[in-house]
């Protein structure tokens, strides 16, 4: 057994922990990387605008903001990794192309995970981050999973941080939509035979996004249930956010799609008996005051909104349960919904099962219990209100 999958076993459950480090924590530790801040501070002078400068936003048209790269912002955060060195401290820099070579193991060998992230202008008038640590830790298990060296904790934080304060002019203003950022590791350094990269790049990029559904963020989505294919199996890779994991559902997104249903839930490889994720998003199912969702067992991913969803929704009288879900008593529910960093809270109109369509919403209106957890985290997200939880990261 290799030390990083070892490696990768012993992270897997403190994602499943019932909170990760509180903001406290986090700035305390990230306290460590002042050097690298400071670094980072000064080549930003050269490259960007002044930290804390905004330029004007007429060039965004902030009304009409969709889930893509229309308006990708200016600046990129790329650090390197060698056997020599370990990761540099890193610098930010005009966004733009990557070097590497066509042997580049990434590219040959699909060595890569990634982030999905948000930074959002707050009530208080200050541009903030959620639970960027849950990121962090995260990113170090899917690194040890896929045998990368792991950017440390304090490095991730301050580099998201970084990234954002120097792109704050793509920034929405409240209520308008969020600087997505999208963390990345790759192994980038050229290899022939399969085995490790000899060398890493850690980049961050970002863009100014709306709803992720085209139907608008609280317009209610249709799914149906796939039978013929599986997004993981156990003992396989869906509990980390690798980059291979994303593309072979396509072929049944699309097809859905066509169909008009917005996304695809998948079921279990062993008995396609009980429900796993949608395509890039977890599942809630509601009965009563009773939500269950399916079990971290190495083929769901640990979703950082997932868990504040728990944590949530307990704190607000409900029994949260982290349990199979079959389809059949899916299809009996009252409500069900999708959680994730890109839809964040998303309601479930309907669900298609071989066949019989179940609705759970009317037309157009979100479900109750989704409306009220998409209420509750957003307002703790944009400062709206208290953050008893110590969740929300400042930025700016």
């Amino acid at each position: 057994m290799s030390l990083g999958f070892r490696l990768w076993q012993n992270l897997l459950p403190t994602m499943n922990r019932s909170l990760a480090p509180s903001k406290a924590q986090c700035l305390r530790r990230c306290g460590a990387a002042n050097i690298a801040r400071t670094r980072l501070h000064t080549i930003a002078a050269a490259a960007a605008p002044v930290a804390g400068e905004r330029r004007a936003k007429a060039n965004i048209d902030w009304d009409s903001l969709g889930f893509g790269l229309k308006d990708v912002a200016a600046t990129m955060y790329v650090a390197e990794w060698t056997p020599e060195k370990g990761w540099d401290s890193g610098k930010l820099v005009p966004y733009g192309p990557l070097n590497m070579m066509p042997s580049a193991q990434v590219l040959n060998y699909g060595q890569a995970i990634f982030e999905g992230m948000k930074a959002q202008e707050s009530a208080k008038g200050r541009v903030v981050l959620f639970r960027p640590d849950q990121n962090a830790a995260r990113f170090k298990a899917g690194a040890a999973r896929m045998s990368m060296p792991s950017v440390p904790e304090d490095q991730f934080v301050e580099a998201v941080r970084a990234t954002v304060e120097n792109n704050l002019d793509y920034v929405p203003p409240m209520g308008k939509g969020s600087l997505y950022l999208r963390p990345l590791l790759m192994g980038t350094g050229p290899i022939l035979g399969l085995g490790p990269a000899p060398a890493y790049t850690f980049a961050i990029f970002a863009a100014a996004v709306g709803a992720y559904f085209k139907g608008g963020q609280l317009t209610p989505i249709d799914l149906i249930v796939e039978e013929r294919f599986h997004r993981a199996a156990p003992g396989g890779m869906g509990g980390t956010k690798a980059a291979g994991n994303y593309s072979p559902v396509l072929v049944t997104q699309l097809e859905a799609k066509k169909n008009g249903f917005a996304d695809v839930v998948y079921l279990d490889a062993k008995t396609d008996t009980y429900l796993e994720e949608v395509s890039s998003c977890n599942i809630f199912v509601v009965k009563g005051k009773t939500i269950k969702t399916p079990p971290l067992s190495g083929t769901i991913l640990p979703g950082v909104t997932r868990r504040s969803i728990i944590e949530l929704a307990r704190s607000r009288g409900y029994d949260v349960q982290e349990a199979a879900v079959s389809v059949h008593e899916a299809m009996e529910a009252d409500e069900i919904f999708t959680t994730g960093t890109a839809v964040v809270v998303s309601s479930v109109g309907s669900m298609t099962y071989r066949g019989n369509k179940k609705a759970y919403t009317a037309p157009g209106q979100a479900g109750p219990v989704a409306l009220e957890m998409y209420s509750a985290l957003t307002d703790i997200q944009t400062e709206k209100a208290d953050d008893k939880f110590s969740w929300v990261y400042p930025v700016k």
